[in-house]
């Protein structure tokens, strides 16, 4: 886990929330949303602050992805991002429902937020874009009242990384020998030349401009498990799941889907 450094608007995404959307079909399709919806739903009814309407800190919340779901919940939802780009596309789209207010964070944590001031905290694909993501579990358990709930999702397994036999086949048959669509999409845009480049010299380089955890540095969820339990906290929900992407063969995917998994949900709740 790489530590020092902090995450700020310096590195905010060099993508729009629109191209982040379209560029991320594996979270924008007719299959994992449904999954998304139905979890938070899963985890907003397991909350017992006794709050009304409850509040949720969308903590890392991009385009919105979480937050169309926990406004459609009824949830008053309190979008944390880094990047003023996003935070403002997620105001406008959001204004009207009365649901929504944004709050521009560091990344490496919570300061200024209250202890105790939130029903829930949600979020999604982010932990492995935090260097210390540690800490920022532990400050989302310090913002929790008792009886809030923590959600975790998105987040890669250890068979991700080590292509059990299964998996591998999963791989092999679901993804098609060649993705033109994005291959075309390559070669007719002429920022990802510069792109390209820039990736040669650095392995590690992603154009979004965010951090990416790699094999050899990536998230551990039973030391994720460990300091939740350490911040007085129940583990009620422990699911690992296989992502459907876009550019799978459906009919494969839904063969495969109980065969294997790739990616884990997990709901914690704050003893009262």
């Amino acid at each position: 886990m790489t530590e020092g450094h902090t995450i700020g608007p310096q590195d905010s995404p060099a993508v729009s929330a629109a191209a982040y959307e379209k560029s991320h079909r594996e979270i924008f399709n007719p299959v994992e949303q449904p999954r998304l919806r139905d979890a938070l739903r899963r985890a907003v009814e397991a909350v017992q602050t006794g709050s009304k309407p409850l509040k949720a800190l969308d903590y890392g919340c991009g385009s919105g992805n979480l937050t169309r779901h926990l406004v459609d919940l009824g949830v008053h939802a309190v979008c944390a991002d880094v990047s003023d780009e996003y935070l403002e596309a997620v105001e406008k789209k959001f204004s009207g429902t009365g649901l929504v207010d944004t709050l521009e964070i560091g990344g490496a944590d919570l300061a200024g937020v209250p202890d105790g001031c939130f029903d829930m905290v949600a979020t999604y694909s982010v932990l492995h874009h935090v260097p210390d993501y540690l800490a920022i579990v532990r400050e989302m358990c310090r913002v929790l009242k008792p009886g809030g709930v923590l959600y975790i999702d998105h987040e890669v397994t250890e068979t991700y990384y080590e292509r059990p036999a299964v998996y591998a086949e999963f791989l092999q048959s679901a993804r098609p020998r060649v993705d033109w669509r994005r291959l075309a999409s390559l070669v007719l845009d002429v920022r990802g030349y510069i792109h390209i480049l820039r990736r040669l010299a650095n392995p590690r380089y992603k154009k979004e401009g965010d951090i990416h955890v790699w094999p050899d540095d990536h998230i551990q969820w039973d030391q994720i498990e460990r300091t939740l339990v350490s911040q007085g906290f129940e583990i009620l929900l422990k699911h690992d799941y296989l992502l459907y992407k876009a550019i799978y063969d459906l009919q494969v995917y839904n063969e495969y889907k109980d065969r294997c998994a790739d990616e884990r949900v997990l709901i914690a709740r704050k003893k009262k």
